[in-house]
């Protein structure tokens, strides 16, 4: 007999040469029912993996992420099989989970089409319904090399000849079909249930341009009928937010191939971006911040002395002129350290908070280019903090504060925080990560802030905290950061003069609230879908005459709202008022002002809102002060 612990703390005790799956079944049918793999002394491995006495033992359902990652993993090799099945000449390269699903890239000597992919899931549900046992084999890797070989598989033999000779490789069978694996995966193909099979899409093996072009099958796997169906609406109402789609309707912006990710902005688009720059602004004032404009193009000798020439070199425009190299600022900082540089600070000049609405340019691949949210061309709301080591954590503190009221704001309550410390590769001494990552910590715990840890994942110079925002479809977007960075102020030549009266060089914090601003705006259009809360909206409010005899009068109107700070438009076309409405209501504008005769005589308008309300008729005098109110509350 073997004694195995489980989680709660308590032992059981079960046959020697026990698997997982009996201990599941021992605890209950229905337990044995719901797993999917297990966790034995801390490592996912299959139910079929055999217990040894003293095991620590959690078992994995298929309702916890690392179940249903589990559950996509397997779900991708049933995909790879069903391909081969219907396609024997196709050769299946790697199949990973990615959020929400799993993709397999395939070399095939033809496109798939969408007939291809309802056949491929139709014999994934034939093969899950033989409920064919998934099996783990261990192999010698010139074994497995040999054996991919025959089948034809050179990607997979590309693979196993990376992995260092002698050592054990290992593959996973269903059937007569087998593929190159880690594992875990699920006990049989019963399990996978409930699945579709999304696109196709190019890609390159290994990422890499100048390699052969493969075939990329996304799909989607879930644990239940009722999570698939779920997904598959929210993807729904994703696409019917989709900020591409509603940016051309509401003719906000566009893209187009002579400026590839880069943003042609309409007048509309262009006042939701001046509102929201403006409103920053204001904030970075009252905080403190002062604001700074710094070249687009600088000398490449002042990033080689940052340290990003040899880290982000080829994601860098340049240009030459007169026997000189240039960079197009990828980012903001060495030129904010400059900026610094011009003065002999004193310890009593800290912390000097630089603001920069910084413009940047990345040569992004142009298959990740994706409207406003991957661009080559983006606008940070960037600054940096320059301060000594005693000021980080009271600095930390602050722009936690001050991030929180700005997403507030717009409208985000559910904000996730994640704590990224030091990486392997890295600049700076232990001691020096230690104060940064404990300054952090503890501005955070100062806060009551629950948070979560990226280990290894802080930038080369310094830990970070990056804020995401959750939006209305329970989607996360990594929007803030604020990094601490004791490495490239020194580099740069920053110095102050210290209490002592010697010269010490100050940390530089680096961060932003929105980070860019193009995709920032692209966030809000999706969450809102297009109906922007009143305070933000580019056209607050459209005045509309029934006929010509009111067209002076809608125009008087519309000239006292805008004398009162508002965007107003007025509508005077020769069409029928509730052809008028319409348009406005399916452009969003918040409210749309009717001005008949009765209310010309009067003095009023009627008022109705986007949503097809009709709230009335109001004094002018009166709604402009309704007008106040709204945009003061940010409702």
């Amino acid at each position: 007999m073997i004694t195995v612990r489980l989680p709660d703390g308590t032992d059981r005790t079960l046959p020697a040469s026990s698997t997982a799956l009996d201990l599941a079944t021992a605890i209950g049918p229905g337990l044995a029912r719901a797993a999917v793999a297990a966790k034995v002394n801390g490592r996912l491995v299959d139910l079929s993996h055999l217990l040894h006495d003293g095991d620590e033992v959690e078992l994995i359902t298929d309702r916890s992420p690392e179940g249903l990652e589990v559950i996509r993993h397997s779900t991708a090799h049933l995909m790879a099989m069903a391909v081969q099945e219907l396609f024997p000449k196709s050769q299946v390269t790697i199949g990973p989970v990615i959020e929400d699903g799993f993709y397999y890239d395939f070399a095939f000597d033809r496109p798939f089409t969408p007939e291809d992919l309802a056949s491929i899931e139709a014999r994934m549900k034939e093969i899950a319904r033989r409920r064919l046992d998934i099996q783990r084999e261990e192999w010698d890797r010139d074994e497995a090399i040999a054996y991919f070989e025959r089948l034809g598989e050179r990607y997979k033999v590309k693979l196993i000849e990376r992995i260092p000779a002698g050592e054990t490789v290992s593959l996973y069978r269903q059937g007569e079909w087998a593929d190159l694996c880690r594992g875990p995966h699920v006990p049989n193909t019963g399990k996978l249930k409930h699945f579709k099979l999304m696109k196709v899409a190019g890609a390159y093996w290994e990422g890499k341009a100048d390699n052969e072009q493969l075939q990329r099958i996304y799909g989607t796997a879930w644990a239940s009928k009722e999570d698939l169906q779920a997904y598959l609406a929210r993807l729904e109402e994703a696409e019917r937010r989709d900020h591409r789609k509603l940016g051309r309707a509401l003719d906000l912006f566009h893209l187009q191939e002579e400026a590839p990710g880069m943003v042609f902005w309409h007048p509309n688009g262009w006042r939701v971006w001046q509102v929201i720059e403006q409103e920053i602004r204001a904030v970075m004032r009252a905080h403190g911040y002062q604001e700074i404009r710094t070249p687009q193009i600088v000398d490449r000798k002042l990033w080689e002395r940052s340290g990003h020439w040899d880290k982000f070199r080829d994601e860098m425009f340049t240009t030459s002129t007169e026997n000189r190299d240039y960079a197009i600022k990828p980012m903001n900082c060495p030129c904010h350290v400059q900026v610094f540089n011009q003065a002999l600070h004193s310890y009593r000049d800290l912390p000097l908070r630089l603001a920069e609405f910084g413009s940047c340019h990345r040569n992004e691949p142009s298959g990740t280019l994706h409207g406003l949210m991957r661009l080559r061309n983006f606008t940070q709301d960037d600054a940096h903090i320059f301060c000594s080591e005693e000021q980080i954590q009271r600095e930390v503190g602050a722009f936690i504060d001050l991030t929180f009221e700005v997403y507030r704001r717009f409208g985000f309550e559910d904000v996730i925080i994640y704590l990224s410390d030091r990486p392997e590769r890295r600049v700076g001494t232990d001691a020096q990560w230690d104060k940064a990552e404990a300054a952090l910590h503890t501005a955070l715990r100062d806060k009551g802030i629950e948070y979560g840890l990226n280990p290894g994942e802080g930038a080369f110079y310094g830990p970070k905290i990056e804020f995401s925002l959750k939006d209305c479809l329970g989607r996360v977007w990594q929007c803030g950061t604020i990094q601490v960075d004791f490495s490239m102020p020194g580099k740069l030549g920053a110095e102050y003069v210290a209490e002592d009266g010697t010269r010490k060089t100050p940390v530089m914090l680096h961060r932003a609230i929105l980070g860019s601003m193009e995709r920032f705006i692209g966030i809000l259009i999706e969450h809102y879908e297009g109906k922007f809360p009143f305070w933000l909206a580019p056209v607050q409010a459209v005045v509309c005459n029934i006929t010509d005899a009111q067209a002076q009068y809608a125009r008087e109107i519309t000239e006292r709202m805008r004398a009162a700070g508002f965007r107003v438009e007025m509508d005077l076309r020769n069409e029928k008022v509730g052809y008028k409405v319409r348009a406005h209501t399916l452009a969003r504008v918040p409210f749309i002002l009717v001005a008949g005769d009765r209310e010309r005589q009067d003095g009023q308008v009627s008022v109705r809102d986007r949503a097809g309300n009709n709230l009335g008729t109001v004094a002018v005098d009166a709604w402009i002060e309704r007008m106040r109110s709204l945009a003061s509350a940010y409702e």
